[in-house]
């Protein structure tokens, strides 16, 4: 079938990308010695030398990190645009990544290990998105695309102006640099330890998504049909706002505000396999995780300098959702 070889071939595309991730860098390894030092670590151990540690110390577990946020970003904004029947739906658009990134900061400003910046990130994130859904209803217009899109910007215009309050009573020396920079999105910093504390919440908060996947393909042709195909609405989409704030919560708490990557990457998967959620949120996941790998593979290595992941993700999204909006208005013109 169609979707199975797309998704094959969305998955030989990650295997791809993370393996030019391997070998690029200011440090240079052979895509040969990638492979060799891969296949002999589980009986031999890692390798010594400057190829064992700028490998599996330093850019193994990045690439693993770049596609944790990918693929929990795609599929989250997959997620959100599917339960809301709007394209335009996003943890960017509905705050989400905001809320988080007020709770991750304010982690940050109070010490707290990557374990509580993430808590805090997650309550950020699910109290933002309550906030939301309370504002549009109270206006009448929850089943609104354009009320729920103006809630959203409203509410993420507050969490930002809090996020810079929270940079005032940063300390300039020490505290302020590591929160500017965490905005701006980046995985320099990412340890073995920080992919070991993300991976299990973000595959919890992946679970429901792939076992409600059909559910939420129900919800997409509306709430009265979905009752009506014995779907309980209001249970299923509790469970998925979690589950989705769970995953952008626990992700941005290490990679900080990363934006265009769950609205952009969930239309370019509908392009490849069509809307239908239950292959549309594989398709999201594999697409963002080998985009965000291609996109932190350039940050590192296109300038001396890294170049922060918000920035470019920015530069490449803008572009490229402008076009999927023409490339849609003119296959509606008539």
């Amino acid at each position: 079938m169609r979707h199975i070889t797309v998704l094959l071939l969305l998955l030989t595309l990650l295997t791809a990308t993370a393996l030019m991730a391997s070998a690029f860098g200011s440090v240079r390894i052979p895509v040969a010695d990638v492979l060799g030092a891969v296949a002999r670590w589980p009986f031999q151990g890692e390798p010594v030398g400057t190829i064992g540690v700028v490998l599996f110390h330093i850019r193994l577990p990045r690439i693993v990190a770049a596609m944790l946020v990918g693929a929990s970003l795609a599929a989250a904004g997959a997620a959100y645009q599917s339960l809301f029947r709007n394209p335009l739906v996003s943890p960017d658009i509905l705050g989400v990544s905001t809320g988080a990134g007020l709770g991750a900061v304010s982690g940050i400003l109070l010490g707290l290990p990557v374990a509580g910046i993430q808590a805090l990130g997650f309550g950020g994130g699910l109290a933002t998105v309550a906030l939301v859904m309370l504002l549009a209803r109270s206006l009448r217009g929850g089943g609104d695309v354009l009320v729920l899109v103006l809630a959203g910007i409203v509410v993420g215009a507050i969490t930002g102006a809090a996020i810079s309050l929270v940079k005032v009573l940063a300390d300039p020396y020490d505290q302020l640099p590591a929160i500017t920079f965490w905005l701006l999105g980046s995985l320099a910093g990412v340890k073995s330890q920080d992919v070991a504390a993300t991976l299990p919440l973000v595959l919890l908060g992946l679970a429901p998504l792939i076992l409600l996947r059909w559910r939420i393909g129900v919800l997409a042709l509306g709430d009265d049909d979905a009752r009506a195909l014995g779907v309980d609405v209001g249970r299923t989409r509790a469970i998925v706002i979690a589950a989705a704030t769970l995953v952008t919560a626990s992700v941005v708490a290490i990679s900080g505000v990363v934006g265009w990557v769950g609205l952009m990457v969930p239309h370019m998967a509908r392009l490849l396999v069509g809307p239908r959620f239950d292959r549309l949120l594989p398709a999201s996941i594999l697409l963002g995780a080998a985009f965000l790998v291609a996109v932190d593979t350039l940050a590192r290595s296109a300038t001396r300098i890294e170049i922060p992941l918000g920035v470019l993700t920015a530069v490449i999204g803008g572009p490229v959702f402008v076009w999927l909006l023409a490339r849609d208005r003119r296959r509606r013109l008539p």
